[in-house]
């Protein structure tokens, strides 16, 4: 008996519920009060069959489909016809007009499309990328909306025998070439069904459960939250666009209130934009009291960021435990572990110098590095394992490498040759009883286990090593933050035979002018260094000022730090302070 996957449960919705409302976007780009448009799940079928068979005449089945187009519910019926058609499915960014688009460029060249899907008002744009990208063979552009989506009829459309692999995640930016993640339909299948064992312990998800995204659907965690898991698990879908939340954060929360038992997921950035720039006014007469979840993932969860969006919104009725820390990566499809946040049980504070040096010891509150704990999953199976390549687990206290074992773990990077495939495939030299010894997923992150919680301290190549010690360029940032509001990079640059830190600070755009805000930034500069000094015993060896929108970052909002010490290095960064 085959497996399911995410097409099968989507027919056998439109075959079971075929009037119930599938997905509703809601376009903001002409209209600032929103043009919604839904389907049904039958119509969401309708779509994928006929896309599908459009798409059988330019590429064969295991033949990639890149798609191109701006966020709409065009982009949902190109992902879905593209697998539906026996395609591997290549969700992208549409790049800015003006904008690079080296990265598109690069995906190109990594995937050599058959066809690249996009709609009528971009064609042109799409097809520049294409001349740029220099290929061998040109793929066939073709245009969403210019088909008959709507038509009847399904002949020749049915893909019997699917490609292992469902779609290629690609890497959100922080290295200058994009790596593709090969994503099966059994790993998507696992991912979902472990993600709501994990959020929904316990409980009966509700049959009206809604799911509440603006997050990109070429992000993972845009594309399994917004698109495959309404279908997987039979839920609706309230979507926008990036753009229209960053246009106005507001309409985020007024969708987590107008709908029932409304569930969601957004980085850590969007927090605290959502409750700086959301009025009363605007959700005058609305109550978020319905809200079951809203995960916090895509970096770090910072303790701080959730306590100001809960007492923002605590009069509306938002509550602690409403907030879902989670943890997760594209290698494992996009979820690992979770946690429940409440200001009863806070983050959990650590001694800096301990944690530099590799162990976990508690510190009183308000002192140290804050962490916000997770449960260690049942599934998919977690460790933590020694950074020196031996491959032993850490003991509880110990920081290591957290490593991931599953069915939900990509079988690896498209097209890369073995040397770039290390983190998959590890084993362990010595498991504890009842733990596999392979093959497990070495993740990049480090964490600890600490009375039975998993912490996560950060990326190991972001590690910072200055005069010996280790710090953790989050919690510097984190110190940062707390004076100035804003994006901040803490990197580590060569000065001789040494490292120094180095803090890349966006600063928002103040009325003062002249002598008054030369001033204001000098404040600034002091109060960073003064912090930096004390909670990290840390001496900036250069602190730069700039502009909002000057650091470099994913197409997911991470922080690229490499990029930032390169601009750094090339002295490309344009100084407020100069």
């Amino acid at each position: 008996m085959p497996q399911p996957s995410i097409l099968s449960m989507l027919h056998g919705r439109a075959s079971l519920r075929p009037h119930d409302v599938a997905f509703t976007f809601t376009n903001y780009e002409q209209d600032w009060e929103g043009i919604r448009e839904s389907l049904t799940w039958s119509q969401l079928s309708r779509r994928t069959f006929n896309v599908a068979r459009e798409l059988s005449s330019h590429g064969s089945v295991g033949d990639r489909a890149v798609i191109l187009a701006p966020q709409s519910l065009d982009y949902i019926a190109a992902f879905l016809g593209s697998m539906q058609a026996g395609l591997v499915a290549v969700p992208l960014p549409l790049p800015h007009r003006g904008s690079g688009h080296e990265r598109v460029s690069a995906v190109l060249a990594d995937t050599s499309p058959a066809v690249v899907l996009t709609t009528s008002a971009v064609t042109q744009d799409v097809a520049e990328y294409i001349d740029a990208a220099r290929l061998d063979i040109v793929p066939k552009i073709v245009e969403i909306d210019s088909m008959h989506l709507d038509a009847n009829g399904e002949s020749g459309s049915r893909i019997t025998d699917l490609p292992s692999i469902a779609y290629l995640q690609y890497s959100s930016g922080s290295t200058r070439q994009p790596t593709g993640v090969m994503i099966s339909h059994g790993n998507l299948q696992t991912n979902f069904e472990q993600l709501m064992r994990s959020y929904f312990a316990g409980t009966t998800v509700p049959s009206d459960l809604t799911m509440v995204s603006w997050l990109p659907f070429y992000h993972d965690m845009g594309l399994v939250l917004g698109v495959c898991a309404p279908i997987l698990g039979g839920f609706r879908g309230e979507l926008t666009s990036p753009v229209s939340f960053l246009e106005r954060p507001a309409r985020w929360i007024q969708a987590l209130a107008r709908s029932p038992h409304t569930w969601s997921a957004a980085p850590n950035f969007a927090f605290d934009l959502a409750a700086r720039k959301t009025t009363d006014g605007d959700l005058s007469g609305l109550d978020l009291g319905a809200v079951l979840g809203i995960i916090s993932g895509a970096e770090r969860v910072e303790a701080a960021t959730l306590h100001r969006f809960v007492d923002r919104f605590a009069h509306f009725n938002l509550r602690d435990e409403m907030m879902r820390p989670s943890y997760g990566l594209a290698e494992a499809t996009v979820f690992v572990a979770a946690g429940t946040w409440s200001e009863a049980a806070p983050a959990v504070h650590f001694d800096v110098v301990d944690l530099g040096a590799g162990r976990a010891q508690r510190c009183a509150p308000g002192k140290g590095t804050a962490l916000v704990p997770y449960r260690v999953p049942p599934s998919p199976t977690l460790r933590i394992v020694d950074d020196n390549d031996i491959g032993r687990e850490c003991p509880p206290g110990v920081v290591g490498e957290i490593w991931v074992h599953g069915a939900n773990v990509s079988d690896g990077y498209w097209r890369k040759p073995p040397e770039e495939q290390t983190c998959f495939g590890a084993t362990l030299a010595e498991p504890s009883p009842g733990t596999p010894d392979g093959p497990w997923l070495r993740t990049g992150d480090q964490g600890f286990l600490y009375e039975g919680e998993l912490f996560i301290v950060g990326r190991i190549k972001d590690l910072l090593i200055i005069r010996g010690r280790n710090y953790y360029p989050e919690d510097i940032e984190t110190t940062v933050q707390q004076i100035t509001g804003g994006r901040v990079a803490a990197i580590a640059v060569r000065a001789g035979d040494t490292e120094k830190l180095v803090t890349i600070i966006e600063i928002k755009r103040r009325d003062a002018a002249g002598d008054e805000a030369v001033q204001q930034l000098a404040r600034i500069a002091n109060e960073v260094t003064a912090a930096i000094a004390t909670e990290h015993g840390l001496t900036v060896g250069d602190l730069v000022l700039v502009a909002p929108g000057e650091i470099p970052t994913t197409t997911s909002g991470k922080i690229r730090r490499a990029a930032c010490a390169e601009q750094h290095r090339r002295d490309e960064f344009t100084r407020l302070d100069a």
